[in-house]
């Protein structure tokens, strides 16, 4: 059974405990943490966790669970994993994993001397209908993909920036390139592979923040795939959408916070309509994307030893692509993957130098 500490006690952390309540006795919690006394004392009530501690410090001085959820604001992602990770302890982190690349990198040193993992919580990677289109890819019915949409148009409203670390550089990491659209188009990398380059635009429309609240890229993959990247919070009909268009089919996803086989839609290219409906028809049953889906799977990887998804190399190819609009959207060129080393100012910070706006 694997042993499971959970790290910050908020609203997400519920998430977590259902998602392991469901796992059929695979995995308990034994420990949380949270330095709110009285969300950390119903957590504990709620979810029956046999010890609590007001620090992560605390926690690990007493405890060695198998895994650490981080539940925690995006500012303190970073330190707590490398705590963890220093005591051979395994990470499961929500997103935004890190403000930077470099955090990301400070994380990836510390997994690599320990031996321990960190993986990163992108739910929408596990649901049965990206499972079957990463299956397709390079499937002669489908043919080569061309052309991709993402776009993540969200609503939040002025109140939702008074929770102090939201919608701040510093403890945040960015705007709804960060904290929103993320899930889609690590969705999207997940399906189409490396990216190539990237071009961009970010802006603050409406919205009472330091960060960007609307940002719109052009990305362009290692195979020549082209995909256009909307991250909105200034969009009153919530919309998540997502569409690949191949040689023989257009595939597409339209939902807004997760979905299941009803929300994908297969249109076939004339004269290809029985090779296709073949390939889409050919897949795992039903299953909801979520985080009782990648629990599932985590679980299984830490049972076996191996790295649990979503990965270190993974989370970088979706935490570059960030660094990259921002990059791409305050300089106003184009940018190549891999160019922001330890060099650029938007290695060390989403916004670089600073927003134009800031």
């Amino acid at each position: 059974m694997v042993e499971v500490a959970i790290v910050g006690t908020g609203g997400i952390a519920a998430f977590h405990a259902e998602a392991l309540a469901a796992q059929g006795g695979r995995a308990r919690i034994i420990a949380a943490t949270d330095v709110d006394a009285a969300r950390l004392a119903a957590y504990e009530s709620k979810w029956s966790v046999p010890a609590v501690y007001p620090s992560l410090d605390e926690l690990l001085a007493h405890e060695k669970p198998d895994l650490a959820t981080l539940c925690t604001p995006p500012g303190l992602h970073a330190s707590q994993a490398v705590a963890c990770l220093s005591r051979g302890i395994s990470v499961l982190c929500e997103k935004p994993p890190v403000l930077s690349l470099a955090e990301l990198d400070a994380i990836a040193n510390a997994a690599a001397t320990s031996g321990a993992f960190f993986a990163t919580v992108f739910q929408h990677r596990f649901g049965s209908g990206a499972v079957r289109l990463r299956r397709l890819m390079g499937d002669e019915r489908l043919g080569r993909p061309l052309v991709a949409v993402c776009h993540t148009l969200w609503f939040r409203a002025d109140e939702y920036f008074a929770v102090p670390w939201r919608g701040n550089w510093d403890v945040e990491g960015g705007g709804p390139t960060m904290g929103h659209g993320i899930h889609q188009f690590d969705l999207l990398l997940s399906v189409l592979g490396e990216w190539r380059e990237v071009v961009a635009v970010a802006a603050r429309q409406a919205k009472p923040t330091n960060t960007e609240d609307l940002s719109c890229a052009i990305v362009t993959f290692a195979d020549g795939t082209i995909a256009t990247v909307v991250n909105s919070v200034v969009s009153p009909r919530e919309r998540s959408y997502l569409r690949f268009d191949f040689e023989h089919a257009t595939v597409e996803l339209d939902h807004v916070y997760g979905y299941s086989d009803k929300n994908w839609r297969v249109t076939a290219a004339p004269g290809h309509e029985s090779s296709v409906a073949s390939a889409w028809a050919d897949g795992p049953p039903d299953r909801q994307s979520g985080h009782k889906a990648q629990f599932d799977a985590v679980l299984s990887a830490l049972e076996s030893g191996t790295e649990p998804p979503v990965s270190l190399s993974d989370t970088r190819r979706t935490v570059e692509l960030i660094a990259a609009i921002y990059a791409s959207a305050f300089t106003g060129r184009r940018i190549r993957r891999g160019e922001l080393d330890q060099n650029s100012p938007f290695y060390h910070r989403m916004p670089g130098p600073g927003a134009p706006w800031n």
